[in-house]
Order: C-alpha cells, then sequence, then structure tokens
C-alpha cells in the first residue's frame, strides 16, 4: 500500500481564485476528521462511496488525497487539545474539508468544537439541504413536498460567545453597566449574554442566499426572524435582507408588495421571490405548506432549530447533510451527533455524512460524482435496503450493517 506521505505528494491544493470561485485541481487533497464516537464507523463507509464515484465518474483520471486532520477525543488524546492548531491551519490551507460528528466536554471552560471551527476559518453559511428521498420514513402525510435549503448565520447572534456566569465579577460588572448606564432592570443572580448581529454579518449571509436561489432556479429566499420583538437584531436582519435584495440583486428578484403591485400576485417565472416570516409562524408554515418554501436565510439560533425541526420531517438527522462554508474555507459534516454507545458496531447510518459529501462535490463543481452518489443513494432505499434506524420504521426491509449499506450504494452507481 502507498503510504500517506506518497499519497499526499501525488495531491495538489485547491485555491481560491480573485472571483471567489476554486480552482480544483485532478488530485485535490482533502483534510477529513474521523469524528468521535460512530464517526469512525461512518467514515470508513462514506469514504468508499467517495472514492468509488469519483473513480467511475471520471474513468480513474481524478482521485481525492485523502489528509487525516484531528478534532475532539482523538485530537485530545494525540495532541492534548480538543482543536489543535495545527488542524486549523491544513483546512485553511487545503480549502475544502469533511468531517465525522464530534465531541463537545461537558463542563465550564471549554466552548463546542464545531463552533470554534466555524469561528477561527470564519465559516459564515451552515447550509443545510433538506430534501425528502422516497422510502423513508417519515411523520409527514407529504414528505416529498419538502425541498428547502437553509442558510444559517454561523458566527454572530447568541452563539457568538459573549457571556458571563452568574456571580462573576465580570458578570456582576456587566449587570452594573447596564442597570445603572443604560436604564436596564437585571436581577442580580442573572448570568448575562449579548446578541450581536451585524450589517456586514447579516448581509454576506443572505448575499450567499440569494446567489444559490439564483444559481439554482429557486423559487424563493425567505428571511426568517424574531424581528416583531428583537427589533434591533432580528428585525435589523430581516431589513439588511430586503436592502441587499433591493440594491444587489434588482433585476432577479421581487419581493411579495412588488409581485402583488405590478404582477397580480404571480410571480414571473425568471425572478426569484423575497419575502419574511416571523420564526414561530415559520415552524407552522413548514409543517403546514412546505411547498411554499425553497431557500430560508436566517440568523443562528433559529437557523439551528428550524434546520433540525425541518430534518425531522424528512426521516431524521440521519439523512441530514450539512456544510460550514465561508468566503476562504468550507467544511462539511453529518449533522447528527456522536452516538457513542454504538460505537465500533457498524450499525448506524452512514447517509448524513454520505450526503454531506455530495454537498462538498458539488462545491468542488464535481457534479457528475455528487450526483452517482445520490441516485445510487435514493435507489438503495427505494429497495429497503437500510440499516436498524429506518429498518424498524418499515414493512419489509432489509436490515444492514454501516459498512453494507456503503456497499450497496456503491454497487448502485
Amino acid at each position: 500500500m502507498q503510504s500517506v506521505q506518497s499519497k499526499l505528494k501525488k495531491g495538489q491544493k485547491i485555491v481560491v481564485q480573485k472571483n471567489g470561485d476554486l480552482k480544483v485541481p485532478e488530485h485535490p487533497i482533502i483534510p477529513f476528521i474521523e469524528g468521535d464516537g460512530t464517526g469512525p464507523d461512518i467514515w470508513k463507509a462514506a469514504v468508499r462511496v467517495f472514492d468509488g464515484a469519483v473513480e467511475i465518474a471520471y474513468g480513474g483520471q481524478r482521485s481525492i488525497v485523502w489528509k487525516e486532520v484531528y478534532a475532539g477525543e482523538k485530537a485530545n488524546k494525540l495532541c492534548g487539545s480538543w482543536l489543535p492548531d495545527d488542524t486549523v491551519k491544513d483546512i485553511a490551507e487545503y480549502i475544502v474539508a469533511i468531517k465525522g460528528p464530534l465531541t463537545t466536554p461537558v463542563g465550564g471552560g471549554f466552548r463546542s468544537v464545531n463552533v470554534a471551527l466555524r469561528q477561527k476559518l470564519d465559516l459564515y453559511a451552515c447550509v443545510r439541504p433538506v430534501k425528502y428521498f422516497e422510502g423513508v420514513p417519515s411523520p409527514m402525510k407529504r414528505p416529498q413536498d419538502i425541498d428547502m435549503v437553509v442558510f444559517r448565520e454561523n458566527t454572530e447572534d447568541v452563539y457568538a460567545g459573549y457571556e458571563w456566569q452568574v456571580g462573576t465579577k465580570e458578570g456582576a460588572k456587566v449587570i452594573d453597566f447596564l442597570n445603572k448606564k443604560m436604564g436596564c432592570q437585571i436581577r442580580e443572580d442573572s448570568g448575562i449574554g449579548i446578541k450581536p448581529m451585524s450589517e456586514f454579518g447579516s448581509k454576506r449571509l443572505i448575499r450567499r442566499a440569494i446567489r444559490y436561489a439564483i444559481d439554482h432556479r429557486r423559487s424563493s429566499v425567505t428571511l426568517v426572524h424574531k424581528g416583531n420583538i428583537m427589533k434591533y437584531t432580528e428585525g435589523a436582519f430581516k431589513e439588511w435582507g430586503y436592502e441587499l435584495a433591493k440594491t444587489e440583486f434588482r433585476e432577479q428578484v421581487l419581493t411579495e408588495a412588488e409581485v402583488a403591485e405590478k404582477y397580480g400576485g404571480v410571480v414571473p417565472k425568471d425572478k426569484v421571490l423575497v419575502k419574511d416570516r416571523i420564526a414561530d409562524a415559520m415552524f407552522q408554515q413548514v409543517l403546514l405548506r412546505p411547498s411554499e418554501y425553497s431557500v430560508l436565510a436566517m440568523p443562528n439560533l433559529n437557523g439551528d432549530y428550524m434546520s433540525d425541526a425541518l430534518a425531522a420531517q424528512i426521516g431524521g438527522l440521519g439523512i441530514a447533510p450539512g456544510g460550514n462554508i465561508g468566503d476562504k474555507a468550507a467544511v462539511f459534516e453529518a449533522t447528527h451527533g456522536t452516538a457513542p454507545k454504538y460505537a465500533n458496531q457498524d450499525k448506524v447510518n452512514p447517509s448524513s455524512l454520505i450526503l454531506s459529501g455530495v454537498m462538498m462535490l458539488e462545491h468542488m463543481g464535481w457534479g457528475e460524482a455528487s450526483a452517482l452518489i445520490e441516485g445510487a443513494l435514493s435507489k438503495t432505499i427505494k429497495r429497503k435496503i437500510v440499516t436498524y434506524d429506518f429498518a424498524r420504521q418499515m414493512e419489509g426491509a432489509t436490515v444492514v450493517k454501516c459498512s453494507d449499506f456503503a456497499d450497496e450504494v456503491i454497487g448502485g452507481m
């Protein structure tokens, strides 16, 4: 077998060009983090699917050169750090990476590894496609109506990490300032957190969502917010979104008011509708009228809740992919947890990570390989060849191991 070093010598770096597009070589080096808990199981399955699709799609002319980097429990054991600096440097250097689920240690003093990765690499857009695959068990009567892409702002809002514990000197100072100088009435036994949402951060997220809708011929972009209550943060998010749409994308977009006034309520086929919805009402909308929504752009906390709720409608996090994307780097990831009780049992569903790889290949411009994987995975599920999580909800299913599911997907290509 080729050594890791000899394989890396064969590979080349992906480059971000001046216009923001990627220049991807025939043999790109892509860092991977296998993940904690069930991460190694699903990574071993998924990587064979990726390599098989690339081999078939490009007749052996292209391949991915994998470079393992460390985060989470494995990194802590090997490097004494949950997120080593070298891992962050490698992802920044090689531009595109993929990862399994990671453990966040319980207790104070350390924030989420996932959040830290996003902030250190400025991966400001968490992109979560939510699409139903025929045959997947769903609580919905018409899950086939669900086909949305969530763009969640990834670096600001309450996830920014600016908070102070109750009883600390720092917390007391913040409370004292807010009460005495700003006229607030905050109880002294309060924990304090700050919710920053900037025009810059909001607009770059919404810009990416609108561009995606235009490039992929999506019908609408919905700004989801709680601006009726938080007027100067989430309300501002909505206003900045409309301002951006009208100034930067005037020829391609229309608002609901403009459609009603100028087009009799019917959106022209060559336009993207930009609209907004209050977050709590939106939870009902995605249940009752999902076909009316296509691309959703929202602040960090709302996006976290909404993307997981949508995933439940199409079968759960086991089949929900995700990508954290910035202007200079992108990390694609399984969206579920580590499920440590199933570790090393070759049992769990690798679909979330496999579909995250589909997103990664699309991001690289390798659409032929991504289409092969998605089509083969869909066919495998239709044949009711699934892992235990789906099989227990399906009549007549054939239960297979994680690795065997990967074999079926590869065979379906």
